[in-house]
C-alpha cells in the first residue's frame, strides 16, 4: 500500500516537472493543434495550444513505475508488459500528430492505419497472457466464468482496441480525458490491490498520479494537449490492466464516459447515415452539451463526477463479487 502510495505521488511530481521543459520546447517549435472547423466556436481560441503533452505524462508513468516497482521488487512480465504496450501506443499516437502538425490540420493516419496499429499492439498483452497463462482464455462476471477457447484473443483484442479509441474521443475538452481517468485508474489500482496483484497496482497508481500532475497544465485554460500521443496510449493501458488483471466485465463501468462517449459517436453516425438526421448537436457527447450551452468547465466537472460514481460501483461490484453474493 506505501509503494502504492508512492507511485501516485512520484508520478504527479515527475509529471509536474517534466511539463515544464517540454511545453517550452513545443512552443519554440510551435507544436500547435489545429482545430477542426466543424468544433464549436469556443473552440476556436485553442488554436496553436501545444500538443503530444502526453509524450511527459507516458515519461513520468514509465520512470514512476520502474523506480517504484524496483524498489518494490515487483518488476515482474505482467508490469513490463503493460508498460511496453503504452509505449508503443504513445508511438503511434506520436505519429498521428506529427502528422496532423506538419500538414497544419487534424488529418493525421488513415483511419485504417491507425487502427491496424492499435490492434497490433494489443496483440502483445494478449499474446503474452495466453502464453504464460492458458487457462485464463475466459470472461468472468462476478463467480460465472465464460469459457470463450480460442476466441478470446480476438476478445481481448477487441477491449484493449475498444478501450484506447474510446478515451482518445474523450480527450475534446481541457481536463476532460484527465478528470475521467484519474477514478478510473484509482479504482483499477485498489481492485488490483484487492486482487494481489501489487505489480499492476502500482503502474495504475502512477498513471493516476501522473494524469493529476498533467491537470496543472492542462486544466481550462490549458497550456497543452496530451493529444492522441497521450490518449491512444493511455486508454490503450487501461485496457490492457483489464485484460491482464482478468476484470474485462468490471470495465464498463470503470470506463463508463468513454463508453458513453464512443456509443453517441456511433449512434450519431448510424442514424445520419440510415435517416439523415442527427440524434445529437454533435457527437462525441461532450459537444453536445457545450452547444447546448453548458460552459467547458460545468462539462468537465460533471462528466469527471460521473465517472467517479462509477468506478465506486465497479469497486462495490468487485466487493460483491469477493463475497460470493453475485
Amino acid at each position: 500500500m506505501i509503494m502504492v502510495a508512492v507511485a501516485f505521488l512520484l508520478g504527479m511530481i515527475l509529471c509536474m516537472l517534466f511539463g515544464v521543459p517540454y511545453i517550452d520546447f513545443l512552443k519554440k517549435r510551435t507544436f500547435g493543434q489545429y482545430v477542426k472547423e466543424l468544433a464549436p466556436e469556443s473552440h476556436a481560441q485553442k488554436q496553436g495550444t501545444p500538443t503530444t503533452g502526453g509524450v511527459f505524462i507516458t515519461a513520468a508513468i514509465v520512470l514512476t513505475s520502474v523506480i517504484v516497482l524496483s524498489m518494490a521488487q515487483q518488476l515482474t512480465a505482467s508490469a513490463f508488459i503493460a508498460l511496453i504496450s503504452l509505449l508503443f501506443y504513445m508511438a503511434a499516437g506520436l505519429q498521428d500528430d506529427c502528422i496532423k502538425i506538419k500538414g497544419k490540420g487534424n488529418d493525421g493516419l488513415s483511419p485504417r492505419g491507425k487502427l491496424f496499429r492499435q490492434i497490433a499492439i494489443a496483440a502483445l498483452p494478449t499474446l503474452f497472457l495466453i502464453l504464460t497463462n492458458p487457462a485464463s482464455c475466459n470472461f468472468e462476471i462476478g463467480n460465472y466464468v465464460i469459457d470463450l477457447g480460442w476466441l478470446y484473443p480476438l476478445f481481448a483484442v477487441f477491449i484493449i482496441t475498444g478501450s484506447s479509441n474510446a478515451y482518445n474521443l474523450t480527450d475534446g475538452l481541457d481536463g476532460l480525458a484527465s478528470g475521467c481517468g484519474i477514478p478510473a485508474f484509482i479504482a483499477c489500482c485498489i481492485i488490483l490491490l484487492l486482487m494481489g496483484e501489487t505489480d499492476l497496482a502500482i503502474v495504475s497508481a502512477s498513471v493516476a498520479g501522473s494524469l493529476v500532475g498533467f491537470l496543472r497544465y492542462n486544466k481550462p485554460k490549458a497550456e497543452v494537449f496530451m493529444g492522441d500521443t497521450g490518449s491512444l496510449a493511455i486508454g490503450g493501458l487501461l485496457g490492457t490492466l483489464a485484460v491482464l488483471g482478468k476484470f474485462e466485465f468490471l470495465l464498463i463501468f470503470i470506463g463508463m464516459v468513454f463508453v458513453c462517449e464512443t456509443l453517441s459517436v456511433i449512434l450519431q453516425v448510424t442514424s445520419f447515415k440510415t435517416t439523415g438526421k442527427r440524434i445529437f448537436k454533435m457527437a462525441p457527447i461532450h459537444h453536445h452539451f457545450e452547444l447546448l450551452g453548458w460552459s467547458e468547465k460545468k462539462v468537465v466537472i460533471v462528466f469527471s463526477v460521473v465517472s467517479l460514481i462509477f468506478n465506486i460501483i465497479a469497486i462495490v461490484l468487485f466487493e460483491i463479487y469477493k463475497l460470493g453474493l453475485i
